[in-house]
């Protein structure tokens, strides 16, 4: 008797300590980025998808979440559609109806960009790029929210920075990493903040949706850190 009572007080800490791994996972769908800041001289048709593909990846990475695809269902629906239609063998095609919907919506809006170069040395800068020796620095905000897409309400909300400096840049070295639209700032110190950022997102969300307890103290120290600055900047009569 007294055995068994061991085993089952082994078995019980066995199964919390390793609980929270084969608890079911967050499903996340990423929307489009938007973008309200001014100057964002690398804004262009298809960055806020170029975004939303780059926090998919990060946040797969940590094998914390399930994602769905968002922003490329067509072909998905199109191959649905041939089934649907008795196009393809029967037993064979994609099943309508067997889509996996997202338990929440993540939302990033970029709402502060800041691209500065030191008046320092020589060199050149254009739009993000730097050559020549000159120290160049970039700061980004994204105002963060996670919808409930079942009742709508916002479950997570935050603020994350991401900033960058890096001397100048050989010109070859641009290309890579990134893909579409934001290829070429990959080496910039803009590419580095976005980089940054998207990488900040992810880890937060991890630690508020999954890991959740002590690792929230970080961000909570950040953030309390960007309103106090916030505030400073202000100027009230």
């Amino acid at each position: 008797m007294k055995n068994t009572l061991i085993k089952a007080i082994c078995a019980a800490a066995f199964i919390l300590s390793v609980g929270p791994a084969f608890a079911e996972k967050p499903v996340l769908g990423v929307a489009e980025f938007k973008n309200t800041a001014t100057g964002v001289y690398w804004w262009r048709g298809g960055v806020g998808w170029d975004l939303s593909s780059m926090l998919t990846n990060e946040l797969a990475s940590t094998n914390a979440f399930t994602l769905v695809e968002r922003s490329k269902l067509e072909p998905v629906l199109a191959e649905q559609d041939l089934a649907d239609y008795g196009r393809v063998r029967k037993g064979t095609g994609a099943k309508v109806g067997q889509l996996t919907g997202a338990q929440y919506l993540v939302l990033g809006t970029v709402t502060a960009f800041e691209d500065k170069v030191a008046k320092t040395g020589g060199g050149v800068s254009f739009k993000g790029i730097r050559v020549g020796g000159k120290k160049g620095d970039a700061y980004l905000a994204v105002d963060l929210r996670v919808v409930d897409s079942t009742t709508g309400e916002i479950a997570f909300v935050r603020t994350v920075e991401g900033r960058a400096s890096t001397k100048g840049i050989n010109l070859g070295l641009y290309r890579g990493g990134f893909g579409g639209n934001l290829a070429k700032e990959e080496k910039t110190p803009t590419g580095k903040a976005i980089r940054a950022a998207v990488i900040e997102i992810a880890d937060y969300l991890e630690c508020a949706m999954v890991t959740k307890g002590g690792c929230m103290a970080e961000y909570d120290a950040k953030e309390s850190k960007r309103r106090a600055s916030g505030k400073k900047s202000l100027k009230l009569d």
